[in-house]
């Protein structure tokens, strides 16, 4: 699971075990370490209509419906976003990327637009 953070705007993406564990379990929570202290963000499946998110005992946590989490996993839908108050929050599938880079991509989605770039 990555995180993206640009102004008031949030974006999750989410790897294919990412998004089966969120199905699985409810909840996906990782860490990033400062040393000293931790920022933690996580996504929390909800029975609720919309998107929310909070950030409280340094973590931030979107809360995501539970029928928008079933689209997204059992169909081709590539993500899903909302307003939270002033913040847009977006949570959508990780593709591969179509460039060489270094990290592990094994586990994200296929780039449904590596077809047209051969």
């Amino acid at each position: 699971m990555k995180i993206r953070i640009k102004g008031n705007s949030l974006r999750y993406r989410l790897t294919r075990t990412d998004t089966f564990r969120l199905a699985e379990e409810g909840h996906l929570r990782e860490a990033v370490d400062f040393g000293s202290k931790q920022l933690f963000y996580a996504l929390q499946v909800v029975d609720d209509e919309q998107l929310s998110a909070t950030f409280k005992d340094d973590t931030i946590t979107v809360y995501i419906p539970a029928k928008l989490l079933q689209e997204f996993s059992d169909t081709d839908k590539v993500g899903f976003e909302g307003i939270h108050g002033n913040l847009h929050l977006l949570v959508e599938k990780d593709f591969t990327c179509l460039d060489n880079v270094a990290e592990d991509q094994s586990d994200n989605y296929p780039n449904p637009l590596a077809a047209k770039k051969k």
